[in-house]
């Protein structure tokens, strides 16, 4: 949810790399959750699970850099 809330102060802010780098984050949520890519009912659970990490993963790398 932090990436939503991050596309919304960015719109609310007119800041369109904000706005870029929030929506990213929240597609690479959506990924990791299934919602978006192969479906997760498509998967076995070491795919789900590897699907997720990465998508931890990457979302963790986004939240550290400036």
């Amino acid at each position: 949810m932090s990436a939503r809330r991050a596309v919304g102060a960015a719109l609310r802010s007119h800041d369109v790399q904000a706005e870029r780098e929030a929506r990213h984050r929240v597609h690479t949520a959506k990924v990791a959750l299934g919602e978006r890519g192969t479906p997760w009912w498509e998967q076995d659970d070491v795919q789900r699970r590897a699907r997720w990490l990465d998508g931890l993963a990457a979302l963790d790398r986004a939240d550290e850099q400036p």
